[in-house]
This record gives structure tokens, sequence and C-alpha cells, in this order.
């Protein structure tokens, strides 16, 4: 992942924007790793986030959703096979909540004729965790992701 991070908007992306595939995502520096969900570091924080919409433990609402975070899922199924340890990418998503820093949210939509699209759902922030047992019984680490505000000067 090279390049600097960016903490907000690239480019001309808005929210509602669609992209073809993770690749695209990729080159486009939207969300720069091809295959993880997570793009951070454990110093500086997440830059962006897919919501997948196939692991368990992910809980969406309306108006905030709870992101489970990275590793220790079955890659075909979703489900927890361990617990999931303090990984880099874990670590930036709390750095993330700690810095207030808008995080880049990218969700897995269904739109015809080519599956597998993804959807720019604009500006979120983490504002919560826990690292409680999941419903496969491991633990995992769970972020309460809301929508981010610019705070007033």
């Amino acid at each position: 992942m090279a390049g600097a991070p960016v903490f907000g908007h690239v480019g001309s992306a808005q929210p509602g924007d669609l992209f073809h595939s993770r690749l695209e995502l990729s080159l486009l520096g939207q969300h720069r790793p091809r295959r993880a969900g997570v793009c951070a570091t454990a110093a500086l924080g997440a830059e962006s986030i897919i919501l997948a919409d196939q692991y368990e433990d992910d809980e969406i609402h309306e108006d905030y959703f709870w992101y489970a975070g990275h590793g220790a899922r079955d890659a075909k199924t979703g489900h927890q096979i361990a617990d999931q340890d303090l990984s880099y990418r874990n670590q930036g998503l709390i750095r993330s909540q700690e810095t207030g820093q808008p995080v880049r949210v990218f969700r897995r939509v269904d739109v015809a004729p080519a599956p597998w699209q993804f959807r720019y759902e604009g500006l979120w922030r983490v504002v919560a965790h826990e690292y409680a047992v999941g419903k496969s019984g491991f633990k995992v680490y769970r972020f309460r992701i809301e929508p981010f505000r610019e705070r007033a000067a």
C-alpha cells in the first residue's frame, strides 16, 4: 500500500458513486487494499473500510452500524474460526476512534447487470469499539460507526 494516507474524500468521489470492483477502488486510491476490508495503519488510523454484508457480527442500522474487525474469518463463509487479534488494521480503527478522523465507507451492492459493485457511502467516524464474544463463540473486535459531521469552529 504505497502512498500517503488520505482521511476524507478522494478526488471527486461523492456518496452514491458506484465502482466496478475492488481493483478499481484500489487503482483510484479510494480503498487501496485489493482484498482486505480495512485500509489502515496502527499509528495514523483507518482511511477506508468496505461493508461486504457477509460477516455475521456486522450489524447494520439506518443511522449507524457495528463493523466486525479484521481477521480470523473463514474466507468462504465469513464465519469466525478463531479469536481476532489486535492487528494493525484493528489498531487503525481504534486510532480513528481516538482522533475522530473521517473514514471512507464503501458497501458491496448487487447492481444489475454487473453484480459485486461497490457504492461509496460517504464519510463516517468510529465512535466506540468492543472486544466481545461473537456469534460463532470467538472474540471479535466490533466498531460502532456513525455518519461523520464536521465540528463547528
